[in-house]
């Protein structure tokens, strides 16, 4: 069964844009889980655009609480500052189910491409033994929708990664625009190579109601998907509890 973790970055964006605690990052997190989600995601950056450090410890209790999964992202490479104590130490002070190891940079809008695993794989081993040594399932940002992706993609195992996030971006487009088969193909290979490796697949980015069932159907064997834009925008006009259960109706959960 494909699990579902909602992604609450724009929450804290929301917040954030007006300053104060409201939207509160952490009830609307609750309000996920309460509707059935299976985990929450976030992706604290260095320069605390959305989630900061103290919104990670608040959600990291509360996923302790309910027995289920905390995601944590973030780009390893990337150095402390002034509220930011780095990845690394943010993982070993809360010890999330799952890190996420993301290529960005402060400049990106939002993660917009996966690791070159043959050229990353000596820079990467280290931070992965690091995360799998405090107990973190390690899973990094793959790119499905290029040869060079997909071609590199088997190279995370060798790095020592459980499981690749392969970044659907590329995928929505194609679905938007009514060229999806093309792109179901490249995807589905991609994860084909990943399991062939012995790597579970995750999928993420840009996913909604509208294109998430067709993107099961041609990638067979997602272990998980972590949406968070779309999701929100949706709440907006649904509400929280009618959306997530939307999406976990998608996943084939039989709702109560």
């Amino acid at each position: 069964m494909t699990v579902l973790s909602v992604n609450v970055n724009k929450i804290a964006v929301l917040r954030n844009s007006r300053g104060g605690s409201e939207p509160d990052v952490v009830r609307a997190a609750r309000a996920c889980l309460d509707a059935g989600a299976h985990g929450i995601t976030v992706h604290p950056r260095p320069d605390a655009r959305h989630i900061r450090a103290d919104d990670v410890y608040a959600l990291a209790e509360l996923t302790r609480e309910r027995g289920v999964e905390f995601n944590l992202e973030g780009n390893p490479f990337a150095p402390p500052r002034a509220g930011y104590p780095g990845f690394f130490a943010l993982c070993d002070a809360v010890r999330p189910a799952q890190a996420t190891l993301v290529p960005d940079s402060d400049a990106q809008l939002t993660s917009d491409h996966g690791f070159d695993f043959v050229r990353d794989a000596d820079s990467l081993r280290p931070h992965v033994d690091a995360l799998k040594g405090i107990g973190c399932r390690v899973s990094l940002f793959a790119d499905a929708h290029t040869q060079g992706g997909r071609a590199g993609i088997a190279h995370a195992a060798d790095v020592g990664a459980d499981r690749v996030e392969l970044y659907t971006g590329p995928w929505a487009e194609a679905f938007a625009s009514g060229a999806s088969e093309a792109m179901a193909a490249q995807f589905a290979e991609a994860a084909r190579r990943a399991q062939d490796a012995g790597l579970g697949v995750n999928a993420g980015h840009d996913l909604s109601q509208e294109n998430l069932g067709a993107f099961l159907r041609a990638v067979p064997g997602v272990l998980e998907v972590s949406i968070g834009h779309a999701l929100i925008g949706e709440a907006l006009y649904d509400g929280l509890d009618a959306t997530v259960r939307g999406y976990l109706a998608l996943l084939g959960e039989e709702r109560g």
